[in-house]
């Protein structure tokens, strides 16, 4: 019997997805496991095997279209058999009206709105899961250039990083919705494709004021009644790119790996996510840094001449990472009731242990790095400080998810050590490293910055003492470190030279109790005071 597939929900905020590839066509044999599609969900590109035995019968949601969570994805059967009762019964009633009122509208609509064959308007994408706007930063191709599936169309910068944005589909670029240096929402027309030479102005006109043209309605009604028709068009052509899932060439491309150099162990070649994993150079190459073109823009800014004496003033446009930055500090700082807690920590045993910790051979352990470990160690024992605030509960977590704060051009971002607890110093200095770098160059995914449950925030390295932080909600705490000071202390009655550091908890007071944050630092004191406690 024939088995509708709907479109599942990859994770937890989903609410629609894109379908980047099909990796079975029409006609061919399925078996459990097997990878059906690659699936572009809010958070990242992923593959989506088959939990059914059968032949591929029908596909609903082409390559580069998007669909909402549980529409009709396709259809598993056996050879031969009728499927077209569940053609009805099989799609959500919202879908189907839709597909009614497309067949409407495609009769009723006059010419200069109708959406010729072949056209596919381009929407904001959703790269975040909390991105509701959009800022092109650059645009990779113009109008009259020629685009292939997988081409980079533009950087699109989001509240939380700068990022790539894909052509899942092919064409002539005929229109540009957003200019660079423009802010749009989420789903607003970014960019039109089609045939060279196709008049797309009724388009663009009938977008602006809210007619839905994601995909042209012409074609939905064509392709479910023709599940065959041009198929062999939404096939990637593996002569004109290297057959390999977007995530594969994500992943590549932030571990500067040529993809040609990898052997794809996927169906018909193709390269996956384990493959670049896996993938060990043949030989020793010093890859190129990612990190160079933004460092150099960085110094290269020129500073505007003032002449002595005249007053100026520069207003700078502010980033969509800035406006994020201020709303959600805001309503951290204004829903949230701050206390804090401040306590001197002895370093003198902390430096010793790090120096016999580096000099081991290819080690590199930093302050940092102890403090993250210190501070995951004493969150397992107080999950109370490890929780949230939500009006109907507490939610404590018993995993350990460390953000931590990292200075860019743009203000602040927080990338988050998954399951810290579990981490060596080593581990955690290697991420710390490889993340702070990601968000430096704009390179990191919205993924590496979601799940954090504790926050730390360093500024010793800048010669700061001691400060306050706001927290980062919904966590319940922040740690401020500052930098370590040398001075006159008083150890067993003689006043001697030592090493000193202060650290202060923001704490949530909805949450975390005063008693509750200061066994917190006592514990945390006692692992930075005896490192060799926490290698235990």
């Amino acid at each position: 019997m024939a088995t509708i597939i709907t479109m599942p929900r990859l994770s937890d905020t989903m609410t629609e997805g894109v379908v980047a590839t099909w990796l079975k066509k029409v006609g061919d044999t399925i078996k459990t496991g097997e990878i059906l599609a690659e699936i572009e969900t809010d958070k990242a590109t992923m593959e989506f095997e088959s939990f059914y035995d059968g032949v591929l019968l029908h596909i609903g949601i082409h390559e580069g279209e998007s669909a909402p969570v549980d529409s009709l994805l396709a259809i598993v059967g056996k050879q031969g058999e009728d499927f077209s009762a569940l053609l009805t019964s099989g799609v959500p009633e919202k879908q189907v009206s839709t597909l009614e009122d497309v067949k409407t509208e495609t009769k009723t609509a006059t010419t200069s709105s109708e959406i010729p064959a072949g056209v596919k308007v381009v929407t904001m994408p959703r790269l975040s899961d909390t991105m509701t706007t959009g800022t092109v930063a650059t645009w990779l191709k113009k109008v009259g250039e020629a685009i292939k599936i997988g081409d980079i169309l533009a950087e699109i910068e989001t509240d939380k990083a700068t990022m790539e944005f894909e052509s899942f589909n092919a064409g002539t670029l005929l229109y540009i919705g957003v200019e660079e240096g423009d802010t749009a929402p989420v789903d607003t027309i970014l960019a039109i494709l089609g045939p060279a030479g196709t008049d797309v102005s009724g388009i663009a006109a009938n977008f602006a004021i809210g007619r839905t043209a994601e995909t042209p309605k012409e074609e939905v009604v064509k392709q479910d009644s023709n599940p065959t028709q041009n198929l062999q068009h939404s096939i990637p052509n593996t002569n004109d790119r290297i057959f390999a899932s977007p995530l594969a060439k994500k992943m590549a491309q932030d571990k500067g790996i040529n993809l040609s150099q990898i052997k794809g162990s996927g169906e018909n070649g193709r390269i996956t996510k384990s493959d670049v994993e896996n993938f060990t150079p043949s030989t020793a190459s010093t890859p190129v840094h990612a990190y160079s073109d933004a460092t150099n823009a960085v110094v290269s800014t020129v500073k505007p001449f003032v002449p002595a004496g005249e007053m100026f003033q520069e207003e700078i446009k502010n980033s969509q990472m800035r406006k994020t930055i201020a709303r959600r500090l805001a309503e951290s700082k204004f829903t949230a009731p701050h206390y804090y807690l401040t306590i001197e920590l002895d370093m003198d045993n902390a430096i010793a242990s790090r120096n016999t910790i580096n000099s081991l051979p290819e080690t590199k352990v930093s302050f940092n790095d102890m403090v993250i470990k210190a501070s995951a160690m004493a969150l397992k024992k107080h999950p109370q400080v490890n929780s949230q605030w939500r009006e109907d509960a507490m939610v404590i977590n018993h995993h350990v998810n460390i953000g931590v704060a990292v200075a860019v051009e743009d203000g602040l971002m927080v990338p988050v050590l998954k399951f810290t607890d579990q981490m060596s110093l080593t581990q955690i200095g290697v991420a710390v490293k490889d993340l702070a770098g990601k968000a430096k160059s704009k390179k990191i995914q919205p993924a590496e910055m979601e799940g954090s449950t504790f926050t730390i925030s360093n500024l010793g390295m800048f010669g700061i003492q001691s400060f306050t932080s706001i927290i980062n909600q919904p966590n319940s705490a922040i740690l401020s470190v500052g930098a370590i000071i040398e001075k006159p202390v008083v150890k067993k009655g003689q006043i001697v030279v030592g090493n000193t550091m202060i650290v202060t908890l923001a704490c949530d007071h909805r949450t975390v109790d005063g008693a509750t944050g200061a066994q917190f630092l006592q514990t945390f004191k006692a692992f930075m005071e005896n490192p060799v406690t926490m290698l235990a």
